[in-house]
């Protein structure tokens, strides 16, 4: 079982100044669920090399189980540390693809070519995708076979408005995933904010919030499993 996760290079939080990038939670609980079930895991990033970190999710009181655990693991930190570039992926080579998200996606990942050609030949290839809080982003420019858009008539979730407008960014980031979503046709559902909601439609998997980042990854691990 082959799967990659694809993190953020982006680190500029818009023009006001500070720092983003992935969501170390996001990052961190389904990599641990990933590994703990035997998967071969490769990380990419637009630029390759060490990804951004979003300062705010290493604060104190954004710390989990995944996160503690990720601090003290040196041969993971190492693998995180030297992604490969976008350009170097071939969608061949892995079962499933799962993107992370934090703020960064949505100004990189969503615009990216390589990643958006990727996503598209997992689907092509019956491989399933999942993506959780901003990064559902990524599926901004993604086009099904038919040439509409991959989310169109799927039930999806990601970061909702109400939660972009409790962390006070919803006039800093490029477009609002909710917003987004439902204008390519996505039928979009969500929870209370910050609580766990995962939605499966398909190969499509999708997480609303970092509280859904371990739910998404097991829906993964389901949905590869038959």
């Amino acid at each position: 079982m082959k799967i990659l996760m694809v993190l953020t290079s982006h680190d500029q939080l818009g023009d006001t100044g500070h720092k983003t990038g992935f969501w170390l939670e996001e990052f961190a609980a389904p990599y641990y669920v990933f590994k703990d079930a035997g998967a071969d895991i490769t990380l990419a990033s637009p630029k390759g090399g060490q990804p951004p970190l979003d300062p705010k999710s290493d604060d104190p009181d954004a710390q989990t189980d995944a996160t503690r655990r990720f601090a003290t693991d040196t041969e993971s930190k190492a693998q995180l540390a030297n992604t490969l570039p976008l350009a170097e992926v071939n969608a061949d080579a892995f079962d499933a693809v799962f993107y992370p998200g934090g703020h960064g996606p949505l100004w990189d990942l969503a615009e990216n070519e390589h990643s958006i050609e990727l996503i598209e030949q997992f689907f092509t290839a019956k491989k399933p995708v999942a993506a959780v809080c901003h990064a559902p982003g990524v599926f901004r420019h993604v086009r099904a076979e038919n040439g509409i858009s991959l989310v169109a008539g799927k039930e999806v979730t990601g970061f909702s408005n109400s939660e972009e407008e409790a962390v006070g960014l919803t006039d800093v980031v490029p477009f609002l995933v909710e917003d987004m979503l439902q204008k390519n046709g996505g039928h979009y559902s969500k929870a209370n904010d910050w609580e766990g909601h995962v939605v499966r439609d398909g190969l499509l998997i999708t997480g609303q919030n970092p509280a859904s980042s371990e739910g998404t990854a097991r829906v993964l691990l389901d949905a590869l499993s038959g």
